[in-house]
């Protein structure tokens, strides 16, 4: 069934990538100063709580910014930051963040053989699909259908979000296609394996 509604949905998110505006890299990172305290002037956020935004699919962090901009994604912090910023801003800070290297971290040691679990084959009795079928065997996401970059993520971002799609706060943008399948898929996952399987995204690379 999910399956088939990716299907169904694959001509409108590929509309959406298309549709995003050339960015300049370097007009991006005069922009980005605001954006250091919480995600680090190259992308790599020091606290574990805020997202590091370094490698990051363009489409998909323009798409984001844009959310947030325009109140469909709620966020405190976030709105403020970006409710000055032109479409061309927006282009401009995605391609100098997708631009950047993300830093390598490392998964819990005790957690790598449930979330390699989660990640790698998911549990089709309690219909959670693999991870790596939309994110990949390698966390590197898929511009075109708007599966963003997960590997190397903070354990502690991804977990928070992943809590947040299981309590369903995460549906407030109808839009947001990829909300809904992963708010469908988060709500049949424990908090252990919510937990497991952000400590092994985190280091996924490392734990390859």
């Amino acid at each position: 069934m999910k399956r088939n509604m990716i299907k169904l949905l694959m001509p409108a998110l590929l509309l959406m990538s298309a549709n995003v505006m050339a960015g300049d890299a370097e007009k991006g990172k005069s922009l980005s100063g605001t954006c250091a305290a919480c995600h680090g002037m190259d992308g790599n956020s020091v606290n574990p709580i805020w997202p590091s935004l370094a490698g990051q699919h363009e489409a998909y962090l323009d798409r984001q910014i844009k959310l947030f901009r325009s109140g469909e994604r709620e966020n405190a912090l976030m709105a403020p930051m970006v409710s000055t910023l032109s479409d061309q801003d927006v282009a401009d800070l995605s391609a100098y963040f997708s631009s950047q290297k993300l830093t390598m971290k490392a998964a819990d040691p005790a957690s790598v053989e449930l979330g390699k679990k989660i990640y790698q084959g998911g549990d089709k009795v309690r219909n959670i699909p693999a991870c790596m079928s939309c994110h990949g065997p390698t966390g590197q996401g898929n511009p075109m259908s708007g599966y963003p970059v997960v590997a190397n993520q903070h354990a502690a971002y991804t977990a928070i979000q992943l809590r947040a799609y299981k309590a369903g706060r995460k549906l407030a943008n109808q839009d947001d296609v990829n909300g809904q399948i992963m708010a469908d898929v988060a709500k049949y996952m424990t908090e252990e394996e919510i937990d497991a399987v952000s400590s092994y995204i985190q280091g996924l690379k490392s734990a390859q």
